[in-house]
């Protein structure tokens, strides 16, 4: 199910525009309109979780399948040196889109540690 006002189902919708990398049933990746990194791309469900606090067991899988996407991803950007994969939960981490998304970021050298 997809929420009416929520950013990344409005894009899941495609009533906003975004630089689509990878889809298939059960999830979408695109580009992060503010990188900050040379590569930053946002993995999200076609079904609405508000974040990582939300899940469910019956998401077991689906949070599994995109952790294997985002390798996917980081093979096909060529990020074989590293990258970083992140969930921020809550809004004191700084996630500020309530829909679960994982950020693979990549393409430059990482500190540790983050924050």
């Amino acid at each position: 199910m997809q929420v009416k006002d929520c950013i990344f189902c409005k894009i899941l919708r495609r009533e906003l525009p975004s630089t689509g990398v990878y889809e298939d049933e059960l999830v979408y990746a695109f580009r992060d309109i503010n990188p900050v990194a040379p590569t930053h791309i946002l993995i999200i469900p076609k079904k609405h979780i508000l974040g990582v606090q939300e899940l469910q067991q019956e998401d077991e899988c689906l949070v599994g399948h995109m952790f294997y996407v985002a390798k996917k991803i980081a093979e096909q950007e060529g990020l074989s040196g590293g990258y970083r994969l992140v969930f921020n939960v809550g809004k004191d981490a700084g996630q500020t889109v309530f829909h679960l998304h994982l950020h693979l970021i990549g393409g430059r050298s990482m500190n540790w540690p983050p924050g």
